[in-house]
């Protein structure tokens, strides 16, 4: 059963997508940006940003990465390249991965195989005196768990930089939907590094994002970071250029109070964290659309 009122929902998925970040009721720093282009190059400058300063400094730089969105890796390989950035103190503890019904890793060229699209994608551009050892890369899997645990919980994280699925998941942390073994939101907010099946709405949205709707595809099981994890960087930024089923999942983060229901709502309680969304991502269809009677 849903946490969350119609009546609030509707409230909240009316307001225009221009008007969201001046609205009193706003509960978590919002963004809003023209396109992937431009979400692309902020995601990209923000970590640059935390690089360049803690470089200046001899410091390492401790920061958590998703897999996507794809705007921000040709920007990020360009401003490594051309700035001279070295990542050679950088350590990379990636948010998640994707597994097969036995909890096992995809085949390499599997779509969702999270390694291998990063190895091409963030690591490949980038110029071989610049990159980062390959000791500092923090591949999530099940044989790896407790060493990625033990790693993030050496040091502080410096950045957490993710995106968010449709019912407002931070890396895997999907809403729990077990009929017989619900969470409080303490718990979500306490959890850690976890294998899981993955939603019923997950799998299906990712379905008709990738394989035509072909569910049959999507990797039923992940492993991810917990709450604890991405939320314990000093700074958390979170960004999303994938549209439609995104929208409502927005509303909720900005505007619910904390529920286990959008463990997006969690970002609240963050003291540096900001959402920042394409135009196309914080429109919705309700707000274009004030004549449907909904309720």
């Amino acid at each position: 059963m849903s946490q969350i009122l119609k009546t609030d929902l509707y409230c909240w998925c009316k307001i225009p997508a221009r008007q969201l970040a001046s609205r009193p009721q706003l509960k978590v720093r919002f963004r809003l940006v023209a396109d992937s282009a431009a979400m692309g190059s902020l995601m990209a400058w923000e970590l640059v940003e935390v690089l360049e300063a803690n470089n200046a400094r001899h410091l390492p730089t401790r920061a958590i990465v998703p897999c996507g969105p794809k705007c921000w890796y040709a920007p990020f390989t360009e401003l490594v390249n051309s700035r001279k950035v070295s990542l050679r103190n950088l350590f990379v503890f990636h948010m998640d991965e994707c597994l097969d019904w036995q909890a096992q890793p995809l085949p390499a060229k599997h779509p969702y195989n999270f390694r291998t699209f990063m190895e091409e994608h963030f690591y490949g551009g980038i110029r071989p005196e610049l990159t980062v050892p390959e000791t500092q890369r923090f591949w999530l899997l099940p044989s790896t768990a407790d060493k990625v645990r033990e790693a993030i919980a050496a040091a502080p994280v410096d950045i957490t930089v993710g995106g968010w699925g449709q019912d407002g998941h931070i890396a895997y942390n999907q809403a729990r939907r077990h009929p017989y073994s619900g969470i409080t939101l303490e718990e979500l907010a306490g959890s850690s590094i976890r294998i899981q099946e993955n939603n019923l709405d997950t799998i299906l949205a990712l379905a008709q994002r990738s394989f035509g709707g072909a569910y049959q595809f999507v990797p039923p099981m992940s492993i991810t970071l917990g709450i604890k994890e991405c939320l314990s960087a000093r700074k958390v930024r979170v960004y999303s250029d994938t549209g439609s089923w995104k929208q409502t999942a927005l509303r909720v983060a900005l505007f619910s109070e904390p529920t286990a229901e959008y463990p997006m709502t969690l970002l609240q309680k963050h003291p540096d964290a900001i959402v920042t969304a394409t135009e196309e991502t914080a429109a919705h269809p309700i707000s274009e659309n004030p004549d449907w009677e909904l309720i």
